[in-house]
């Protein structure tokens, strides 16, 4: 079943077409990354799965109804975003900030239940981040701020959640954390995971499938194996490339080695 289908999708930032005629398909259950050259488009991609953006032309269909029929709570019991830009400014509490992913639960001026609470906890514990919930969001470091902000989108107990490349600007150390935190709620809780990640090596170790975007479409979707190959990935990132397995994790392994002649 499809968690999510994509036909046809056109976005566009006044003349500069992003998304060109972009159709795809999210298998429920699944653990996608999205890999693409540098730009706006990963994001912009992301952000009107989300149904932040509107496109231009296409249609999005979640769990087989069109995305626009649900409404802003309910689309976001079902699927939550993980930002880029997880920078908060105020002194709240990383509970609170957890908390605030009870919201699609809660009705005008209702408390927090025990249920709320609960879930919480639990989302909490499950991101090894329960030992930082008394301390102001401001003061813990990028790698713990980002395993909260996946806290607080676990708290909406979403089935798909979307991430925005949720690695960048952290070292090997938390990078493989959250990856390896993501990996294992799409695998015990069959949560499905999408996300835009720039390092190809750690797509392809983590990922079920690759969807490989040149141009603003789809060049290709399917196993790290079918689509990390030396004709595409040099096609989209101008680079010249060798492609091995690597013997310790088995999984595929790009190695650049300079810029295409062309």
């Amino acid at each position: 079943m499809y968690a999510l289908e994509i036909r046809n999708l056109d976005f566009n930032y006044e003349k500069e077409l992003i998304l060109n005629d972009l159709s795809l398909t999210i298998e429920e259950g699944k653990f996608i990354s999205i890999i693409w050259p540098n730009g706006s488009g990963k994001s912009t991609l992301l952000k009107t799965l989300a149904n932040l953006y509107k496109p231009k032309a296409g249609t999005i269909t979640l769990n087989n109804k069109n995305i626009n029929s649900f409404n802003k709570k309910h689309l976001e019991r079902i699927m939550a975003l993980v930002p880029q830009d997880t920078v908060i400014d105020y002194d709240f509490t990383v509970e609170e900030i957890v908390m605030m992913g009870r919201y699609p639960y809660k009705g005008r001026f209702e408390r927090e239940s025990d249920k709320d609470r609960s879930i919480t906890k639990e989302v909490l514990e499950l991101t090894n981040t329960y030992y930082l919930r008394k301390r102001p969001i401001t003061e813990i470091s990028g790698g713990e701020r980002q395993r909260v902000i996946i806290a607080r989108a676990l708290a909406q107990e979403p089935s798909i959640i979307l991430l925005d490349e949720p690695t960048s600007n952290l070292d090997i150390n938390h990078q493989i954390e959250i990856l390896n935190l993501l990996k294992d709620l799409n695998r015990n809780k069959k949560t499905t995971v999408v996300l835009v990640i720039h390092d190809i090596n750690l797509a392809a170790r983590y990922s079920d499938e690759i969807i490989l975007l040149h141009e603003g479409r789809v060049l290709g979707q399917g196993s790290p194996e079918k689509i990390i190959t030396k004709s595409k990935i040099e096609k989209v990132y101008k680079m010249e490339v060798a492609i091995e397995k690597n013997k310790f994790t088995k999984a595929i392994y790009v190695t650049p080695l300079g810029r295409n002649s062309d």
